[in-house]
């Protein structure tokens, strides 16, 4: 295997030693250029693959969060808790059965609804 990659080799210099000091010049720019875009490439993707790691850690963090303010809300939000603020702080009670009043609405037959 070394043999053939060194023979290939070889001839790729041999044919490259052919060319005229401009082609291999232009030859040595392009080869160059090459090897810059790839160094850049991987430059961009190691900082957005960072970058991504970066918002997965973040969007974990938020969805624990989101779990928490959940709790709490469920916490702050039962019925024996909201009683107990409408009795306390806000000396509310519950009304006597002769203080409801029912009221029957009946809609309007002449009217459309759109009026």
């Amino acid at each position: 295997m070394k043999s053939a990659i060194g023979l290939i080799q070889l001839q790729v210099i041999g044919r490259v030693e052919r060319l005229s000091p401009v082609y291999q010049g232009l030859l040595l720019v392009v080869v160059v250029l090459c090897a810059l875009s790839v160094v850049t490439s991987q430059y961009q993707a190691r900082k957005l693959f960072v970058e991504l790691q970066r918002d997965k850690d973040q969007a974990q963090q938020m969805d624990v969060e989101w779990g928490q303010l959940q709790l709490e809300q469920s916490t702050w939000a039962t019925p024996a808790r909201v009683e107990e603020i409408a009795v306390k702080k806000l000396q509310m009670q519950l009304p006597k059965s002769g203080q409801i009043q029912f009221i029957q609405v009946r809609p309007d037959i002449g009217k459309s609804p759109r009026q």
